[in-house]
């Protein structure tokens, strides 16, 4: 992912939602990766602002937390 990507507000504000949701749920990240079904390094990468969530990623986790997607980029 180049500088931009990381520095892109939505990114950072998608990877403090996760995990932030994560957290006030008691879920590792891997516990959500499988709820999710995504790996498990991924939802890690995803939190550091390291990978771009795709749609259909963005629904999944927000089902796993059992919340609007749109809460996630908000």
């Amino acid at each position: 992912m180049s500088n931009s990507e990381k520095s892109c507000q939505l990114v950072r504000r998608f990877a403090e939602n996760v995990r932030r949701e994560r957290h006030a749920r008691n879920l590792s990240q891997e516990a959500l990766a499988d709820l999710a079904d995504v790996h498990r390094t991924y939802i890690g990468m995803l939190e550091r602002g390291e990978k771009n969530v795709t749609l259909s990623t963005l629904e999944r986790i927000a089902n796993a937390l059992n919340i609007d997607a749109v809460s996630l980029l908000s």
